[in-house]
């Protein structure tokens, strides 16, 4: 990246930047948060082009941060005016000095991301041509086919983060999807079912024949699967959870209970067990922001502070925290450049990158073989969790029943109920066949949304309460 969006302000940076060292005398940390980014999206259902849209948004995000206290204003308006009126706001907590200005981020010599801008390329009325093949493709794959909606959706992203020591940092961000969903009939029944890819790379990757075929395959798979299934079973079942996506529950259940500020503040059901048991051994999960081109993946978080691979529980030992500079410093802890906020609107806050179990020694068939009677989990939709106390409950999308070691039929309507901390003392079996989702996570925490990545091998979990819909 040449130009700097420091250059859109009506004033000369190093303007801003003794406005800055001003705003933050007397704190203990903050940073000036500049952002452009462009979106567009493209939905194609019932047969035509339902919606498209294209955005170009900028702004900025002033913050001082005084020992657990922050002041944060932000506006779209790149002006001096707009920067002095955040200013007076911010200032405000500025009084309280803890003693010490923080460290500034360490640096990095990696750029993940090319400054190439997916929405380019291919043209608009490509794009419309493309969701129009693949719905018609969709279509005459099978007659119980009644309903395509297919999407495509990318942004690129240019963050310039400037501190009052004068550093600047900058990274850019790409970001495109494609999903299919279809639903299917049999009479008066309907089922759906959905897949989609994604990454931080441009869109070529998304629309080559060969992956949209593959996605439009897996939607329709999965549809004819819910189809068929029957309800599912009520009561307390061993279960097998799939590779890959699943990792959502892991996510969700014990992810965000590892994250700096519910730790500090007690409100996890994680707090004060550093360094005591609180998964099976050889139960490892880790946070990894440098995967190239994954969705959780970036250069640097939003703080400037370049993102790392974190190890989080290590043979069911808790060893880490995902931390921003704030939570790092009350905790006296390490930075580990999860400092991440969904625009330039929103404070920076501990969140996840990608986040994983690592694989263990079974392969996949022995572990489904060693289930008499249980649930295999293919895949998961809407769940809600209580980080607390850890409780969860979560639906499935796709679910069968083990009976006597072999997969048996679908199930529908299955509602998986537990304890996170508590589950992952259950952890029994870990499959070989460690996998990543395929590019499509979004984590909401506080009302901000910002891509993650999930994964994890084939695990077995026993004793978990299933809610289902059997009679």
């Amino acid at each position: 990246m040449t130009d700097s969006l420091l250059d859109q302000f009506d004033c000369e940076s190093s303007r801003l930047g003794t406005m800055l060292d001003d705003v933050l005398s007397g704190a203990d940390d903050g940073e000036l948060f500049v952002e452009k980014v462009e979106s567009e999206s493209l939905v194609f259902d019932d047969g035509k082009l339902k919606s498209g849209s294209f955005d170009t948004r900028s702004g900025f995000g002033l913050r001082a941060v005084c020992g657990d206290s922050a002041g944060y204003a932000h506006s779209g308006e790149l002006t001096q005016a707009a920067f002095k009126r955040a200013a007076s706001a911010v200032q405000a907590v500025s009084g309280g000095h803890s003693g010490s200005y923080a460290d500034a981020p360490r640096k990095t010599n990696l750029a993940l991301y090319k400054p190439d801008n997916p929405l380019l390329e291919p043209s608009f009325e490509k794009k419309v041509e493309l969701l129009q093949r693949i719905d018609s493709h969709a279509r005459q794959l099978d007659p119980a086919v009644r309903q395509v909606s297919v999407s495509l959706a990318a942004s690129h992203q240019i963050v310039e983060i400037l501190r009052a020591d004068g550093e600047l940092v900058k990274d850019v961000r790409p970001l495109v999807r494609l999903n299919v969903s279809i639903v299917v009939g049999d009479g008066d029944r309907q089922e759906s079912g959905s897949h989609g890819v994604g990454g931080r790379h441009l869109f070529d990757r998304v629309i080559a024949e060969s992956e949209w075929k593959v996605c439009v395959a897996e939607a329709l798979r999965q549809a004819k699967v819910n189809l068929s299934a029957i309800p599912a079973p009520a009561g307390t079942f061993d279960v097998v959870l799939g590779a890959g996506w699943p990792g959502v529950m892991l996510h969700e259940a014990v992810g965000h209970g590892l994250e700096g500020d519910f730790n500090r503040k007690g409100t996890s059901a994680f707090a004060g067990l550093m360094g005591q048991q609180v998964a099976a051994k050889g139960v490892t999960v880790v946070d990894d922001g440098t995967l190239s081109e994954r969705r959780g993946s970036l250069t640097i978080d939003d703080e400037g502070t370049p993102t790392q691979y974190t190890t989080l529980i290590e043979d069911g030992v808790l060893v880490g925290y995902m931390q921003d500079r704030q939570n790092a410093r009350l905790m006296g802890m390490a930075d580990t450049g999860n400092g991440r906020r969904q625009s330039y609107a929103h404070i920076p806050m501990p969140r996840m990158t990608n986040t994983y179990m690592l694989g263990g020694d079974y392969p996949a068939e022995e572990i489904l073989a060693s289930v008499k009677d249980g649930l295999y989990a293919v895949s998961f939709g809407g769940g809600q969790v209580d980080i607390t106390s850890g409780k969860y409950v979560f639906g499935c999308t796709e679910a069968y029943r083990i009976e006597n070691g072999k997969i048996g039929p679908a199930v529908k309507g299955a509602m998986m109920i537990g304890n996170g901390p508590a589950d992952m003392q259950r952890v029994t079996m870990l499959g070989n066949d460690m996998a990543l989702d395929t590019g499509i996570g979004m984590c909401g925490k506080q009302g901000q949304g910002v891509p993650v990545g999930v994964g994890q091998p084939t695990t077995r979990i026993n004793g978990i309460t299933i809610g289902g819909t059997e009679a």
